[in-house]
């Protein structure tokens, strides 16, 4: 009997079962978190400007905080508060106390890396979230020795960049490096390799002490993730991820939507395992899934208050700039079914702040949704608005009629014929595919799942072209800018990084040329 593993099983099944009787969800949940939020940070240099102290003493607090706080995006939020916190002699700004920790973010644009402020306040926030979706397990039966198992953290390096007054990495780094002590027996690859900061190095080393490892779970972003099990599997001569890691149950993905890696996942795999989907931005841990069969939940009671603007021409521009004075719902006005971009104020100093990201309830009572894209990763040339959200379930659709698997993609708005096209990038390793097959296929598929995307194929968006590419490429355009494993993940539309991306296929094919 595996005693440990069968105590931490009580208790996680005890923990849970009180902490779902806890949890409760509605606005009135949401309103007492924004209140909180503004008590802390009523004497910050923020919630002086802005009038904090008022607003808690008015009749309606949400309604006052909407009418005085402007909305910000990075940009706006660094330029006008957040670069004090970068001098590290500045305290108090738009949350109490200094920021020792930032958090770069994850994504590839041409722009240098954003620091996001990591307070102390919000770094516990993070923690009690993982501790919920630990508390989750509960519900999928597993047996008591998986508590006795590893967890693997495929994360960014946790040695950070030590600056004059602060410390820069990638969130899952800072995280790693900052586990309770305890989990010191169940964390792995251990503290030496998560040190390194070479993706290749670090991964070539996991490979290496795979044999010596009890996988239970595994965490990270899908792609970076099937990248090492193939490389186990490769170099161990194995049929699949199970004959070393027998016990391997639970896969915690996120990052990007799993759907267009899960079959080729599965390949991998001796058995079925849980997969859980977390929602973990470098803003902070926004939201996972609680129960089986069902979306993500956003986390209302932990730090984070969040506001919903229509994603439409409405709030947006073309070219996915929030307007002056967006429409904002709050949680018991919005609609399901319907594609909003979040709103966050935050206990790490961000205040009505515009993440990037869209989102599409699925079950309003429940606060469970879909993460549907990013406001500036869709493309809307000439009115056809079509979504991330429209791209990976289109990209499903090929590859189950075609038996094929497209685990990468990318596409680009581009002058056609005096006027439209999209240009897509598909990573498929098979031999032998037909690219005109593939783009009637998608291009159906498209039409049949977006109405805009209809009419406007019939009008200004004269064609799609199709392009083939081995998955490989993808990851290296990635090293090759500097972006490789842990948290970063390839855009879907490429917008600014258009002219990189031809570049570099275009050095690659010469390459191979020769």
């Amino acid at each position: 009997m595996a005693v440990v593993g069968s105590l931490l099983n009580n208790v996680v099944r005890k923990k849970s079962a009180n902490y779902k009787r806890k949890t409760a969800i509605g606005q009135d949940v949401q309103e007492k978190t924004l209140i909180k939020l503004l008590t802390r940070a009523k004497n910050t240099q923020f919630g002086k400007a802005n009038g904090f102290e008022n607003m808690l003493e008015s009749a309606d607090p949400v309604k006052a905080f909407q009418t005085k706080v402007p909305i910000y995006n990075y940009e706006k939020l660094y330029k006008e508060w957040w670069y004090k916190l970068l001098s590290g002699d500045q305290k108090n700004v738009c949350w109490p106390g200094k920021v020792k920790y930032f958090g770069l973010t994850s994504g590839t644009s041409n722009d240098s890396s954003k620091r996001v402020p990591l307070t102390n306040d919000m770094l516990r926030s993070i923690r009690k979230v993982g501790i919920r979706q630990l508390l989750a397990l509960s519900d999928y039966d597993l047996p008591p020795r998986f508590y006795e198992k590893s967890v693997l953290m495929l994360g960014g390096s946790t040695t950070l960049k030590k600056m004059q007054n602060y410390f820069e990495g990638d969130l899952s780094g800072i995280i790693a490096g900052r586990l309770p002590f305890w989990f010191d027996r169940f964390y792995k690859p251990g503290k030496p390799i998560a040190k390194v900061k070479d993706w290749t190095t670090k991964i070539n080393k996991m490979v290496d002490q795979a044999p010596n490892w009890d996988i239970g779970g595994i965490s990270g972003v899908p792609a970076w993730v099937q990248i090492l099990l193939e490389k186990v599997i490769e170099k161990y001569n194995l049929k699949n991820i199970h004959e070393i890691w027998p016990n391997f149950k639970v896969f915690a993905h996120g990052g990007v939507a799993l759907e267009p890696y899960k079959k080729s996942f599965a390949k991998l795999l001796g058995e079925p395992v849980i997969y859980l989907e977390t929602y973990l931005a470098s803003e902070g841990f926004l939201a996972f899934q609680r129960d089986k069969d069902a979306n993500m939940q956003l986390v209302l009671d932990n730090g984070i208050f969040f506001e919903f603007v229509p994603f439409d021409s409405d709030n947006f521009t073309p070219d996915g700039q929030i307007v002056e004075n967006p429409q904002t719902f709050l949680l018991g006005e919005v609609e399901e079914g319907r594609n909003y971009a979040i709103l966050i104020s935050t206990c790490a100093g961000a205040w009505r702040y515009l993440i990037g990201d869209t989102i599409r309830f699925t079950n309003k009572a429940k606060a469970e949704m879909v993460i549907t894209g990013r406001t500036k990763h869709f493309l809307s040339l000439c009115g056809e608005h079509l979504s991330v959200d429209n791209m990976l379930r289109a990209i499903q659709i090929v590859s189950e009629e075609m038996g094929i698997d497209i685990k990468e993609f990318t596409v680009q708005g581009i002058s056609y014929q005096g006027l439209f096209a999209h240009k897509w990038y598909l990573g498929i390793d098979s031999e032998g595919i037909d690219s005109e097959e593939v783009k009637i296929r998608l291009d159906t598929a498209l039409k049949s799942l977006n109405d805009d995307y209809a009419v406007e194929r019939q009008a200004a968006l004269k064609d799609i072209l199709v392009e083939l590419i081995p998955n490989h490429l993808f990851y290296d355009f990635l090293k090759y800018k500097g972006k490789e494993g842990g948290q970063h993940k390839f855009p879907r539309v490429l917008n600014g990084l258009s002219k990189d991306w031809e570049g570099f296929l275009t050095s690659q094919s010469k390459e191979r040329a020769t």
